[in-house]
């Protein structure tokens, strides 16, 4: 069981997450929306340890998260993987060595600065890239491959820790329409397939009700909404993004194709 309890996060006076609290008792793919700034990409993080929270606590199992320092934060973070907006790949290698870079918490520093992967970590990379439909490209350099391509190969690198839960950060902001789906669909087969959590950071209602079991919904720090994508409503989209019942009728009408993202629709209606 995974157990968010009254997480705060402050960045000086502003406070980004804002006494947090949720449960997850068996693997559910979640959806968080939110505006930019309601706290979304700062609540992973916390979760993954890449930033620490001002106070609360966060469980997995009889595992006290928040307090793992040296080797036991590293080993929490290949349990607890993170795929990041902006794919995170180093560009001027090839996809096959940005997929084992998912080892590296599991290798020696000598053998990561030497770049030695032993050939059982190399096939089950191929492996993983064939999996996601894009291991005809393993000898290509990152920044050769659409961006669609890339965060596929960004969650292949995750999938070589082997974690239990992925945290993907506004995964599809960055795609067009058709290499969004794609990699939501990616996403949701991983759940799955493999029983993995999958918590991911969405913009739009009709995303998060297309792909997702369960939605929470964060305004300005605080969940708002935290129930089944299939209770998702204007309702709540009032809630979650603070706009006109026009607005929010439109936000969640948006079919699965265009995935216009609420922030853009806001700033056009403003």
């Amino acid at each position: 069981m995974f157990q968010a309890q009254n997480i705060v996060k402050n960045f000086g006076p502003v406070r980004a997450v804002d006494d947090v609290s949720f449960a997850v008792e068996k693997p559910e793919m979640i959806g968080i929306i939110g505006r930019s700034g309601a706290g979304k990409s700062t609540l992973l993080r916390v979760i993954n340890r890449l930033t620490d929270a001002t106070s609360g606590a966060i469980t997995y199992g009889d595992q006290e998260v928040l307090s793992l320092r040296g080797s036991d934060k590293r080993a929490w973070q290949a349990r607890c993987a993170m795929i990041f907006q902006q794919f995170n790949l180093v560009p001027r290698m090839d996809v096959v060595s940005n997929v084992l870079f998912g080892t590296l918490n599991a290798r020696s520093t000598f053998a990561s600065l030497l770049n030695l992967f032993p050939q059982s970590d190399i096939n089950r990379a191929i492996d993983i890239l064939e999996r996601l439909g894009v291991a005809e490209n393993c000898t290509k350099r990152a920044e050769a491959l659409s961006g669609g391509q890339q965060q596929r190969v960004a969650i292949a690198r995750a999938l070589m820790q082997n974690p239990e839960i992925i945290l993907a950060d506004e995964p599809i902001a960055s795609l067009d329409p058709l290499n969004a789906k794609i990699v939501m669909e990616s996403l949701r087969r991983i759940h799955d397939e493999d029983g993995r959590m999958v918590i991911c950071n969405l913009h739009t209602l009709d995303t998060a009700r297309a792909f997702c079991d369960r939605v929470i919904g964060m305004r300005d720090g605080k969940i708002v909404f935290d129930g089944p994508a299939s209770d998702l409503s204007a309702a709540v989209a009032r809630d979650v993004y603070g706009a006109d019942k026009e607005f929010s009728e439109a936000a969640t009408s948006t079919s699965i194709e265009t995935l216009e993202t609420v922030d853009s629709v806001v700033l056009k209606t403003a």
